[in-house]
């Protein structure tokens, strides 16, 4: 490959505004098309019919340890748009309260304290769990790439207790799947670089904006970087060098990046790397949106026990406007939206009991049947690696081999990987 001039990234999410930029600052000439009217992606928001709301689709957050995802935002002038915290606020059916944070202990003990003193947990898991840390921090995680993190769990002796109310809650949130069926290298990613790093890693930061707020600067930060980009463009077809669009323009580039959800991205891109992925399913979450005549939430987000709804944010100070989010939602998507309000209202006034005086006021649910690639170990053996395929196409995607789950850090650190690979490839060095 000669030296690179220009390219045509096609797909605007995460993954192609990083791979967009990232070439930008390599001196090409970038152009990004974008099938929808505005950048960003799956990670995005719609405004509501009822409320007029700017609603997201369903809570993101982003982790201390997503480097890439925060210097990616901290390029577009939004990083602080997040608030942080440090604690992680578990409740138990009751309302009994438990809080994880760093101690004053180095790294990887810095949890040590909090957990010790929190109260869901018995002393058998707890120690059980200790164990499996100690385990995991020194694991070659490589090395579980084909068993799930379920299995992994039962070799490390752990509790019923503490599966169910410790590693489930983490990796079904993390991962969108189930630890008997996630494969164990991404799970016990989420451990290694979110728990044991540091005391930052695990430091969660919630947008106090709608998600497409987020990235409303992406198309200026892109033109003033010298690139363009064209929205309500997709492509119709596309090879190393050239793409047809949906207007029948066939435009010319040096190279090509597909940046496109991972089922299009099959559909227009014939390479053998793509062919081990041709069986891949998707795991869905579930969003809902509740807006109560009363306060139900006095605390920035929690993580529910013993109940389907698996996490609570909070959505204005009073507490009185709440969304909720349940992950590896295959058990959820065929229920209708009442059932699902219902089902959600019950399982708070479980969990925080002075909630059941407040009314339901207005309630949405959001169905993402399509919201991740589901992470089983036969996925991550097929998973494409992100750079340059055999067809001459470059390929970015969160479903390809980045060593993250489907993530926003994932999504980012695949642009930055494509683009590599292309300054890589054209020097010889691969």
């Amino acid at each position: 490959m000669r030296r690179p001039r220009s390219a045509l990234v096609v797909g605007g999410g995460l993954a192609g505004i990083a791979a967009a930029l990232a070439l930008c600052d390599r001196g090409l000439r970038v152009v990004l098309l974008e099938a929808k009217r505005r950048l960003g992606g799956r990670a995005t928001s719609f405004t509501d019919a009822v409320t007029g709301e700017t609603l997201d689709n369903c809570q993101h957050v982003a982790l201390g340890c997503c480097s890439e995802y925060l210097q990616f935002c901290r390029r577009l002038g939004v990083l602080d748009c997040f608030e942080w915290y440090d604690e992680q606020y578990w409740v138990l059916p009751g309302g009994h309260e438990s809080v994880l944070k760093p101690g004053v202990l180095p790294a990887p003990l810095h949890y040590t304290g909090s957990f010790l003193g929190c109260g869901f947990l018995g002393t058998a898991s707890k120690l059980a769990i200790g164990r499996a840390m100690g385990a995991i921090a020194f694991a070659d995680l490589e090395q579980w790439r084909e068993v799930t993190f379920g299995q992994v769990l039962r070799d490390l002796d752990q509790t019923e207790e503490s599966r169910r109310r410790f590693w489930d809650p983490i990796v079904v949130s993390a991962c969108n799947l189930d630890p008997d069926e996630v494969a164990a290298t991404l799970a016990g990613k989420v451990f290694k670089d979110g728990f044991l790093a540091g005391a930052d890693a695990a430091r969660i930061g919630i947008p106090r904006v709608p998600l497409v707020r987020l990235y409303d600067a992406a198309m200026a930060e892109l033109e003033h970087a010298g690139g363009e980009v064209r929205l309500g463009v997709s492509a119709q077809e596309m090879g190393a060098d050239w793409v047809v669009t949906s207007r029948g323009e066939r435009l010319q580039a040096d190279i090509v990046v597909c940046a496109l959800p991972m089922e299009r991205a099959r559909a227009l891109v014939s390479a053998p790397e793509l062919q081990g992925i041709a069986e891949a399913t998707h795991s869905p979450i579930v969003g809902v949106h509740m807006h109560f005549d009363a306060p139900v939430i006095d605390r920035p987000h929690a993580v529910l026990l013993d109940v389907g709804t698996q996490w609570v944010f909070r959505k204005d100070e009073a507490g009185a406007k709440v969304h909720c989010v349940i992950s590896g939602a295959k058990d959820w998507v065929d229920q209708t939206e009442p059932e699902i309000l219902e089902r959600v209202r019950a399982d708070l006034a479980t969990c925080f009991p002075h909630s059941r005086q407040a009314r339901l006021v207005w309630g949405k649910v959001v169905k993402e049947k399509r919201a991740t690639f589901a992470a089983t170990p036969a996925f991550e053996a097929a998973r494409p690696r992100a750079g340059v395929l055999s067809n001459g196409v470059v390929l970015a995607g969160d479903f390809t081999d980045t060593g993250w789950p489907a993530t926003m850090e994932g999504a980012v650190r695949s642009g930055v990987m494509a683009s590599e690979s292309v300054s890589l490839v054209a020097s010889g060095n691969i």
